[in-house]
């Protein structure tokens, strides 16, 4: 079976550690691939190929100043990662309300034995 091109969707894009340790290194302000190289201890290179596919999805936009490109992170490309991961989070708090219940009844069985 054919391997998914990291190039296809956010979902694929995001897949790679390096690739949300960029988006992470972005946060909500611009850097330079130069700055991101600092930040992250990656090589040039590498660098240039993850915000090449960050780019090609739509989650890293870039701007011209001069001979510097400003890379940023694109939200509102992030929405459908993050409509998905919601949908767990209902369950999750369900689950953590649960586990808040069960600690609260095992204090205090502990200070009422």
């Amino acid at each position: 079976m054919a391997r998914t091109p990291t190039t296809s969707d956010a979902f694929n894009a995001v897949a790679e550690a390096s690739r949300r340790d960029l988006l992470d290194a972005l946060g909500t302000g611009e850097a330079t691939v130069g700055e991101l190289v600092d930040r992250l201890g990656l090589t040039q290179p590498q660098v240039s190929k993850h915000l090449a596919v960050l780019r090609e999805v739509g989650l890293v936009l870039v701007r011209a100043e001069g001979r510097h490109r400003w890379y940023r992170v694109n939200g509102p490309a992030l929405k459908p990662i993050h409509d998905w991961v919601r949908t767990f989070e209902r369950s999750w708090n369900v689950r953590l309300d649960q586990l808040d219940d069960l600690l609260a009844e095992l204090q205090t069985e502990e200070k009422d034995p």
